[in-house]
């Protein structure tokens, strides 16, 4: 997550690609990082500490007090906290580090294509200006949101884990075809451009999927008898279900 956050920012040329810092105890993949996008690798979590102005750890979360305790008393006085696990909340920030600017990210895997659905909660720290700031470094990966403390605690069931669900679609979708003689190669591909049309479809028209879900179903065809089926055998009461695991999921970590 933290290699594709890097190369967006790279590519939008918001910063001097030497001013994008990193640091990770896997050498092979900072001095990839390096070759391929010119950021400025540093040797240990201090000295990208030291001089960050916006501190992303991209670790998972079993490694962030390690992280913290380590950092702690390196870091500059105005750096602003970017924290993207989940289950990390403001007070595991602050026990370690005391009162600092703070905001919890939810970026998404589609960073890589720059198409994440990227969700915030700052911290009362974090002035308007700022915020403004990182919805402009956050949009070089996809979208923006700021969100309620609430609703981020379970954004990952809509945003951050739902690319899952997605692929999952489409390796089905491509299972069905290859049913009826399809390569999987021109199955996954076609089922993969459906599912990316029809989310661009809700996205730009503004009307409601169901509204145009019906559009496609004529009365008697092909559409609506699959449409039928995927009801028979509770499509919608599965990914509901899915959503919701999801989310109370993510709660439970924050607790």
């Amino acid at each position: 997550m933290g290699g594709a956050m890097a190369k967006a920012v790279a590519g939008s040329g918001l910063f001097e690609n030497k001013d994008i810092l990193v640091f990770d105890k896997d050498e092979t993949k900072t001095q990839k990082l390096a070759e391929e996008i010119g950021v400025n690798v540093r040797d240990n979590e201090k000295e990208v500490a030291e001089d960050s102005d916006y501190l992303v750890l991209a670790v998972k979360p079993f490694h962030y007090k390690s992280v913290l305790e380590e950092i702690k008393g390196h870091i500059k006085d105005d750096a602003l906290i970017i924290v993207i696990a989940v289950g990390i909340n403001f007070e595991d920030v602050y026990d370690v580090l005391g009162e600092t600017k703070v905001v919890r990210v939810q970026p998404s895997t589609p960073a890589m294509v720059l198409e994440s659905a990227t969700t915030f909660y700052p911290d009362e720290n974090i002035t308007k200006e700022e915020i403004e700031d990182l919805h402009t470094i956050f949009k070089t990966f996809g979208t923006s949101e700021v969100l309620s403390e609430e609703l981020m605690a379970a954004v990952p069931s809509i945003a951050s884990s739902a690319p899952a669900y997605a692929l999952m679609l489409i390796s089905a979708m491509a299972d069905g075809a290859c049913l009826h003689g399809f390569s999987r190669e021109q199955a996954t591909r076609l089922s993969a451009q459906s599912v990316l049309g029809a989310a661009k479809l809700v996205l730009e028209s503004g009307e409601s999927p169901d509204v145009l879900k019906d559009r496609i179903c004529t009365p008697g065809g092909t559409t609506i008898e699959a449409v039928c089926k995927l009801e028979e055998c509770g499509f919608r009461s599965s990914v509901i279900k899915a959503v919701d695991a999801c989310a109370k999921k993510s709660k439970k970590m924050l607790q």
